[in-house]
């Protein structure tokens, strides 16, 4: 048997499809780090492109057996020698929801041997937060990095970056080809202030010429990958004999279940205040979203619906066509209180069903207001009295939204 021939997923009935293997190389020393395997049709879907494939699955409703295919077939294909260092896979979003568990399952062999990146495209993020970010949270337990896909396509989608917090972030093959605009240069400094603060690497596609090299290290990549270093192959590239950047999973942890209030009232003075002096402080908030030159995702929780007035969900719907994701919690919220609006419904026991919270989070804003009601009597609804906190700080603004996304229904 011919050891070397093209890693095929082929039963009846089946997709037949193969992995080949395209290079990454650290920009600043032009050494491999590992490889990307991509999905071509086989047999007889031979020559069909990867696109015209996907359409297809999406047509047939059999995408995620599409997917699961490619992935079993990069696994295979990357296992065949040692020595290859990070392998980068691309999941479609369905398989993050439906093909979960079996995604896992087929990663597992390679995940074993060596470090294993899955990509995300950006685009599935707006559509459902909270699906991804659980999907992303079971990979990396299972011992993967996540890479964020196609960032700065639009602008908006740097909003979502602090949210599933990458590893690994891939730009958009846009902003290599138009480097010099102002646009390219204000999304590429958004995505270094990430990568400086956490340490996630970020990589430059499309790199044919050396001077495609040097406008990805402008634009702040770090890693990059194109024709100036090969072609894809069957057989996946070694990394020679030092070892590949290691790529450790971070998950996002207990973040995912605690309370906004909870998080920032940790390593946070809590001050007392009526309800009447705390609205001005929302609206405030509300008008920073708004305002943004980059948009950024806002959510909100409102404790019951009955606190959500006729003007609330007026003002809601405006923000929900400004901003890329706009979303309120609380008791008997339905999934969607107002068009464009997403709602979550609380249990009466969850410790966020007694707070207030307003929190923006995006490419270059981070504030949040957490409040909790203190219990006592009041006179009337503006009278009531809350604990509350206001923090700038990033890192605990990014930690309320992860607890609040985690209480979204995912809608893959």
């Amino acid at each position: 048997m011919d050891q070397r021939r093209p890693t095929t997923t082929s039963t009846p009935d089946a997709w037949q499809v193969r992995a080949v293997f395209q290079p990454l190389v650290d920009l600043a020393s032009g050494r491999a780090i590992g490889n990307e395997a991509l999905m071509r049709g086989d047999g007889p879907r031979t020559g069909q492109s990867p696109l015209d494939l996907l359409d297809e699955a999406r047509a047939t409703g059999r995408l995620v057996e599409l997917d699961l295919a490619a992935v079993t077939a990069a696994v295979a294909g990357a296992s065949r020698q040692s020595g290859t260092g990070s392998v980068f896979i691309n999941v479609e979003p369905a398989t993050l929801g439906a093909g979960r568990a079996a995604l896992v399952e087929a990663l597992r062999p390679l995940v074993a041997r060596t470090s294993v990146v899955v990509e995300i495209t950006e685009r599935a993020l707006a559509v459902d937060p909270a699906g991804v970010l659980a999907g992303a949270e079971e990979l990396r337990r299972a011992g993967c990095s996540i890479a964020l896909d196609d960032v700065g396509a639009e602008k908006e989608s740097l909003a979502f970056i602090p949210i599933l917090r990458p590893e690994v972030v891939k730009l958009d093959l846009g902003l290599l080809r138009h480097a010099s605009r102002p646009a390219t240069v204000m999304i590429a400094g958004a995505i270094r202030a990430y990568a400086e603060a956490t340490g996630a690497e970020v990589v430059a596609e499309g790199i044919e010429t050396p001077e495609d090299r040097v406008k990805a290290r402008v634009l702040g990549a770090t890693l990059g990958q194109g024709w100036l270093w090969g072609r894809p192959t069957d057989e996946p590239g070694r990394v020679g004999a030092e070892p590949a950047r290691p790529l450790h999973p971070q998950p996002v942890g207990q973040a995912l279940t605690a309370s906004p209030f909870e998080i920032v009232a940790q390593v946070r003075s809590v001050e007392r205040a009526p309800k009447r002096l705390l609205l001005p402080l929302t609206r405030t908030l509300e008008l920073t979203a708004e305002a943004a030159p980059v948009p950024p995702v806002l959510l909100s929780s409102f404790q019951h619906r009955r606190n959500l007035s006729p003007f609330s969900l007026s003002r809601y719907v405006e923000l929900a066509q400004r901003l890329p994701f706009v979303a309120v919690l609380g008791e008997d919220v339905p999934c969607e209180p107002a068009p464009g609006v997403r709602g979550a419904d609380l249990r009466p026991d969850d410790p966020l069903a007694r707070e207030w919270t307003v929190s923006v989070l995006g490419a270059h804003e981070s504030v949040a207001l957490v409040a909790r009601e203190h219990d006592g009597d009041a006179r009337t609804d503006m009278d009531r009295e809350f604990d509350f906190a206001v923090t700038h700080d990033r890192a605990l603004v990014t930690a309320v939204h992860h607890a609040m996304i985690g209480r979204l229904t995912s809608a893959v």
